[in-house]
């Protein structure tokens, strides 16, 4: 009798030892799909950008730092993205975000552009995405968080520690991110 309840016991913990590890792999997953998500959105402004840059070109012809600056951070948001530092793209999307504002704010300058169908779409189009983008930084955001929790939380830390179980690292909004912005200095530049 004894033996029997042993293995009982044994298989008991196996099971549970196997249930807390599909369970980390779960919000392992989820940390991965979240990431993904934002980086689809990513992708699909990176293939925005220039068409929106051409279009400005087109009516802004002597104001090309306003231009230039949005395809660098462009540039810069493509290098971070294939770099995978959660740190350095965000960094870069700060870039992007102020460049897009300095050139919506020296957009303001020309009526012939702000009226050019092909700019309203392109802006209404990047400024969609821009939302998306937020949106699914916090589904990121709330999936490390239930991956972070779930590897420190007893017994999952057990498990997690045997297991290729890490911390994710949170998308962390900067303090210029939170205030409102500057119009007046967008549209001076």
């Amino acid at each position: 009798m004894l033996p029997g309840m042993i293995l009982f016991l044994l298989v008991l913990a196996a099971g549970y030892l196997i249930v807390v590890y599909n369970g980390l792999v779960r919000v392992r997953a989820a940390v991965k799909l979240a990431w993904s998500n934002i980086d689809v959105l990513l992708v699909q402004r990176h293939d925005e950008l220039p068409k929106l840059v051409e279009v400005c070109r087109q009516y802004m012809q002597y104001e090309p730092g306003a231009l230039e600056r949005v395809m660098r951070a462009r540039a810069g948001v493509d290098s971070a993205r294939g770099s995978g530092s959660v740190n350095a793209l965000g960094t870069a999307e700060r870039e992007l975000r102020a460049g897009l504002n300095g050139l919506y704010a020296v957009a303001e300058r020309y009526p012939q552009l702000k009226a050019s169908e092909p700019f309203r779409h392109l802006q209404e189009r990047i400024s969609a995405l821009e939302t998306a983008i937020a949106d699914r930084r916090e589904v990121y955001n709330d999936a490390v968080n239930t991956n972070n929790v779930r590897i420190q939380a007893f017994p999952d830390a057990l498990v997690a520690q045997l297991g290729d179980f890490p911390a994710a690292q949170l998308l962390h909004f900067h303090e210029d991110e939170k205030r409102d912005p500057d119009l007046k200095a967008a549209f001076s530049a």
